[in-house]
């Protein structure tokens, strides 16, 4: 077996990129022997990535500080690649790891790439077919999947789609979704919200929907449908009250503001802390959401998700019966939500889905593979195989 440690260099710069990968940052650094542990942030994402670190308890070995005010693609990419360009040239890591589909992650490829470093592509093969849904996600994941040496794809149906496209399949392993292993570690039993607001809230002793609504591809009117349909819900089932923390964007805010404020049981929240987010879903009783992430989080504690848009990239929830696909129309938003508020065993057959995604060991494949190639330890560990 070979002694020499390993540079290993772990890229990201949001919060849910945090969330994500800071699970493989801790499996590593049990490890010491073998890597070499590095973090760079590109700070794409401010105080919710300080949060998230926090949270993980992992200090960043560099921060790029890029976010400000109105920032856009453009400048995220060009200035992530400008900065991580520099790194990469003095540190000359052996591997460089990235997640997911956002502006970090192409930059980060990209930037292995001019340097021929190879890359680890975490969360690899999610696709929507729809170029522009969710956008710029979609692209971007493509990109990164192109340039990239290992393919940890979170289930067989992201492997499927990579050797689709032509991949070679001895490049993709099937590791299970890091966001699962996040969301186990994260959620306990007697947890006591950072929100005070919250700890009020869910006394309530009627049943909590818990609501995330950003996505860009939805300003305008999908938005005010889907807060339409949720205060009508609201106001026909006396027991529900809605717990919204409302994204920061202004878009956001004012189609939310305008719609669903003035009702004694909808309660606009300001963002919150992934820990309260995790524990607030699991006290829920349903959860609407356009998010990506969350399709894949309800299900660790059995949640249905009513999803809100138009397209998904996780079809396993779908198929699983963990999420239901409702689209941005109001009525059918309405409809599906008040089945499961008044349908037991509709309820119940979405609430006793398997979780497609994972089984809390993702990380510890990862960093098996890792290991693997270079020849630390003998065997690669088993692929996930969801039930």
């Amino acid at each position: 077996m070979k002694t020499d440690r390993k540079k290993i260099m772990l890229i990201f710069g949001t919060r849910p990129e945090a969330t994500k990968i800071c699970p493989v940052v801790q499996e590593l650094k049990k490890y010491p022997d073998w890597f070499e542990t590095k973090v760079i942030v590109t700070g794409q994402h401010k105080e919710q990535l300080q949060q998230a670190l926090s949270n993980f308890n992992i200090q960043p070995d560099v921060d790029l500080t890029l976010m400000k005010e109105n920032q856009t693609l453009a400048y995220l990419t060009s200035a992530a690649i400008t900065g991580l360009d520099k790194i990469i040239s003095e540190e000359r890591p052996d591997l460089i790891l990235v997640h997911g589909d956002t502006q970090t992650a192409v930059s980060g490829g990209m930037t292995a790439f001019f340097h021929k470093i190879p890359i680890g592509h975490i969360e690899a093969g999610l696709r929507s077919q729809n170029k522009y849904s969710p956008w710029p996600e979609e692209i971007n994941r493509k990109i990164v999947d192109v340039v990239s040496d290992f393919l940890f794809a979170p289930t067989s149906i992201s492997k499927e789609n990579l050797i689709r496209e032509g991949y070679n399949e001895t490049n993709i392993y099937v590791t299970g979704q890091t966001a699962v292993d996040a969301a186990i570690l994260t959620k306990k039993s007697n947890y006591n919200f950072k929100d005070d607001t919250i700890n009020r809230l869910i006394e309530h002793k009627g049943r909590i929907i818990t609501v995330t609504a950003h996505r860009k591809e939805n300003y305008g009117s999908p938005m005010v449908g889907m807060f339409n349909a949720i205060r009508r819900v609201v106001e026909e089932n006396p027991d529900i009250s809605i717990i919204y923390p409302v994204h920061l964007s202004p878009v956001v805010r004012e189609i939310a503001n305008k719609i669903l404020t003035g009702h004694d049981r909808i309660h606009l929240i300001d963002p919150i802390e992934y820990p309260d987010m995790i524990n607030l879903m699991a006290r829920s009783f349903l959860i609407l959401s356009d998010s990506g992430g969350l399709q894949e989080e309800a299900p660790v504690f059995k949640k249905p998700l009513v999803l809100m848009r138009e397209t998904t990239e996780r079809p396993e929830a779908i198929t699983a019966n963990a999420v239901c696909l409702s689209g941005t129309d109001e009525e059918m938003i309405h409809t599906i939500t008040t089945k499961l508020l008044t349908d037991p065993n509709y309820y119940k057959a979405m609430s006793h889905a398997d979780n497609p995604f994972g089984d809390g060991q993702a990380s510890k494949r990862i960093v098996q593979i890792i290991a693997y190639y270079f020849g630390f330890v003998p065997d690669l560990p088993k692929e996930f195989n969801a039930k």
